[in-house]
């Protein structure tokens, strides 16, 4: 089990890398892009367009070309955005306090394969201090921030959605990636929260089978946070 990474990243840049990576792989296997059309029931022309870095890929084309280039889906995607960054764990901050749901949500990051360091904090003014590194977390100001925030409304001492506008408003997080954390049937402020900017919403209690595999690839191809095997 290895951990996401991240890289920061253009959409036109994240194709051109990604159309190099087709291309240096199709060319350690020594076959042509007319082969590699072939293997993976792909045009060549839809080849020729993805390794010059023009077209817009979808997963299920993703997953065949990394079938037909006899590589996992997660590793052509780590070779193609890791290039010569160093690679930085992303530290993912999970904002909820009632444990049971703590112990789920872990659960299934870890049968979602994902290892990176989670820290939890209980409350919307810890959330606070945690991402903007105050108060009892002053230490980590030589730290970079969390890479995602999992972030329940329903906190004490400050709610999640005052956590989220704080966020927004500044120009460190504003583009944080968060998704929210919500109860079934429970009525949410999502207008509010869509305003805000959003990133997706999980269901409470979090199930891998149900709903977490949607956020998992969320995380690997929105965000470019991969897990290579």
């Amino acid at each position: 089990m290895i951990p996401l990474y991240v890289y920061p990243m253009t959409a036109g840049d994240l194709k051109s890398r990604f159309g190099t990576t087709i291309k240096s792989k199709r060319s350690e296997l020594g076959i042509s892009q007319e082969e590699l059309a072939d293997r993976a029931g792909l045009h060549r022309t839809y080849i020729s367009d993805v390794e010059r870095g023009v077209r817009n890929l979808s997963l299920e084309s993703i997953g065949k070309l990394a079938a037909a280039l006899e590589i996992s889906v997660a590793r052509l995607f780590h070779r193609a955005i890791s290039g010569d960054h160093p690679e930085q764990p992303v530290e993912i901050l999970l904002v909820e306090d009632e444990p049971a749901d703590v112990e789920l949500t872990l659960r299934a990051f870890r049968q979602a394969r994902f290892t990176n360091p989670v820290h939890v904090v209980g409350d919307g003014q810890a959330a606070l201090d945690f991402i903007f590194a105050s108060g009892p977390y002053a230490y980590r100001r030589r730290e970079t921030q969390p890479g995602v925030l999992l972030l329940d409304l329903r906190l004490p001492k400050l709610g999640g959605l005052e956590v989220l506008r704080r966020i927004r408003a500044d120009k460190r997080t504003k583009k944080l990636p968060v998704i929210i954390l919500t109860a079934s049937g429970q009525q949410d402020p999502r207008a509010e929260c869509e305003r805000l900017g959003v990133d997706n919403y999980l269901v409470k209690p979090v199930a891998f089978k149900k709903n977490f595999s949607e956020i998992a690839t969320l995380m690997k191809f929105k965000w470019a946070l991969v897990n290579p095997e």
